[in-house]
């Protein structure tokens, strides 16, 4: 059963709009950020993804704008930015087979767009909303890879630290953004879109909030790149 859920959205479908499904009120579902009662085998999946061929890492993967200064390599589906494509597995998903299983057994919601997101060090990711009908519809999951403790993800006024192993849910529908303090070391993130399920939505229920801490020095800097309207 859970296996269905790596089916491909009819090609038909208007991947922006997502128009057969309702829009979610995630500040109840998630707040800002909630870690999932899940735990991931981290050190399978960092073997799978630093297998992966370098050359693959070589670009943005079609994402633009404040997404500019990370590397991102997309699993399933495009950025945005390339237009309406159909939602179904990239070449890239068969280095990494332990992601169908986080998707399937894990989190076990129909997963849409999957990608890993590489930010360098130093690099920030200014503070922003995604706005079109997709986001408002879907539950970004956040799944460490390698990261440290001066990099920091900002939502909801709030800034948190997320560990290997971990899973979190990002409200993205509200202004979110990243700063990797670190000058030297980069932060890689699993970023997975799901449509709702009761198995995530029962795990949304018990996740673990209110985690973030007031930190004005990530404020700023997320603050400071802002783009303008």
């Amino acid at each position: 059963m859970h296996g269905a859920f790596l089916a491909p959205l009819p090609q038909t479908v208007d991947m922006i709009t997502l128009p057969d499904h309702p829009f979610l009120d995630k500040t109840a579902l998630i707040g800002g950020c909630a870690r999932l009662p899940v735990r991931v085998d981290v050190e399978r999946l960092q073997a799978e993804v630093a297998a992966i061929p370098p050359e693959m890492w070589l670009s943005r993967g079609g994402r633009v704008g404040v997404h500019n200064p990370a590397q991102a390599i997309f699993l399933r589906g495009h950025a945005p930015a390339e237009g309406n494509l159909p939602i179904e597995e990239r070449e890239a998903m068969r280095h990494v087979p332990y992601v169908r299983e986080i998707m399937t057994r894990l989190v076990a919601a129909p997963p849409l767009r999957c990608l890993l997101a590489r930010l360098p060090g130093g690099a920030i990711i200014a503070a922003h909303t995604d706005q079109a009908d997709y986001f408002s519809k879907t539950i970004r999951i956040h799944v460490p890879v390698t990261t440290h403790a001066s990099a920091w993800m900002y939502c909801a006024e709030r800034s948190y630290r997320m560990q290997p192993g971990e899973a979190w849910a990002l409200n993205n529908s509200t202004v979110h953004g990243v700063w990797n303090a670190d000058p030297e070391r980069s932060r890689t993130h699993l970023i997975c879109d799901f449509l709702t399920s009761p198995h995530l939505l029962d795990l949304l229920a018990r996740a673990e909030r209110e985690l973030g801490s007031l930190e004005p020095s990530v404020y700023e800097r997320v603050y400071a790149l802002q783009p303008t309207a």
